[in-house]
């Protein structure tokens, strides 16, 4: 039997966050990422939402011997949900393939109280970059929705636990592609 895999499409693509086997390049059809918040967590994630007409990019990696109790646990406020066969990747082989996304009567809308954690986005970013390069990071921005979510700048005492340093050019890529969405950044407390 072989291992399945995961897609991730947000911090699972920085492999600075995890230490899962045989990551690579891959890409999901049918789906787009969006911005949501659920009660079973404080701040807003992304979630990957059902859409016909879009794709997007992200990184598969292996679950040795299928023991999803660890990633199951990290990503606690999804569902585990197959691709049946979506996933577009380099492997000889076709493994299971899953996707975590919060269920939709479970997504709420991002508010103030609910908010982006920049620390979260720049790991998002800081991973897109080193996979994808700066397409990828642009490719990340504009398939994503809810950019109108407010982001809270929480760099100076990153509140996401996996939160990683930046270098200051890793920082201006965020900064750029936020300026150019017009995000709305609220301070820390």
């Amino acid at each position: 039997m072989s291992n399945p895999y995961f897609f991730g499409y947000g911090s699972l693509v920085n492999l600075a966050t995890h230490d899962y086997h045989d990551p690579q390049p891959a890409r999901l059809r049918g789906w787009r990422r969006s911005w949501a918040h659920t009660t079973l967590r404080e701040v807003a994630f992304l979630t990957a939402v059902p859409c016909a007409e879009s794709e997007i990019d992200g990184l598969i990696a292996a679950v040795p011997n299928a023991d999803w109790e660890a990633l199951d646990q990290r990503e606690f406020a999804y569902d585990r949900l197959s691709t049946q066969n979506a996933v577009q990747h380099g492997m000889q082989q076709s493994p299971e393939i899953s996707v975590y996304a919060v269920p939709p009567a479970c997504q709420q809308a991002v508010t103030d109280q609910h908010p982006i954690l920049l620390s979260y986005l720049d790991v998002v970013v800081q991973g897109y970059a080193q996979v994808f390069g700066a397409d990828g990071v642009a490719e990340f921005f504009a398939s994503t929705d809810g950019w109108t979510a407010p982001i809270l700048n929480d760099r100076s005492a990153p509140r996401y636990p996996r939160h990683q340093p930046l270098g200051p050019a890793e920082l201006q890529l965020v900064d750029d592609h936020l300026n150019a969405l017009d995000a709305r950044i609220i301070a820390a407390a």
